[in-house]
């Protein structure tokens, strides 16, 4: 069965209020936060979640994590290679769950490499805006391994470990709007 309040049919990601961050341990010490500013997706509600569909795409010369300099490395051939690899992106495979809960399961590739990965999701609810428009609203969150997805450039500490942590959260807070 699919969420209360959630209709059969194809939504579309509203961008402007919705975000896809991530999170990544620096220096062993201390987070670095970001985001990816271009997000499209597509949701097709089937009549159950096992006939529903997500599919995104994130462009990676997006990445923005407030440091230009870092920022530049990062969408460089050490990280995304956005010259080369200039999507990102993420295919349901599957839904379980009910209510508010969900593990919403798919493939993401990153630089050319897919892996699977689950997000642990809740369902926000629908609502209809100002202007009539249906909206249903996500959240999200998964941890994958960069090294994973061959994102493997680093630099060795003097104090010992490492600059950037292999372990990245990535979460999403999706609003889309019903066609």
């Amino acid at each position: 069965m699919i969420p209360s309040g959630l209709s059969t049919g194809t939504w579309t990601l509203d961008g402007t209020h919705s975000e896809v961050s991530f999170t990544v341990r620096h220096a062993g010490i201390s987070k670095v936060r970001g985001n990816f500013d271009d997000v499209t997706a597509v949701m097709e509600v089937g009549p159950s979640l096992g006939g529903s569909t997500i599919s995104a795409v994130i462009r990676s010369a997006s990445f923005n994590s407030n440091d230009a300099n870092r920022d530049g490395h990062v969408k460089g051939a050490d990280f995304f290679d956005v010259e080369q690899f200039p999507e990102l992106t993420f295919a349901v495979t599957g839904v379980e769950g009910s209510g508010e809960t969900y593990k919403v399961a798919g493939d993401l590739t990153i630089k050319g490499t897919t892996r699977p990965v689950v997000l642990d999701t809740e369902f926000n609810g629908v609502a209809v805006d100002p202007f009539g428009a249906t909206r249903a609203g996500f959240s999200g969150s998964t941890v994958i391994s960069r090294k994973d997805f061959g994102l493997t450039w680093n630099a060795a500490l003097e104090t010992g470990g490492v600059l950037v942590g292999d372990k990245v959260t990535i979460a999403v807070d999706a609003e889309f709007v019903a066609s």
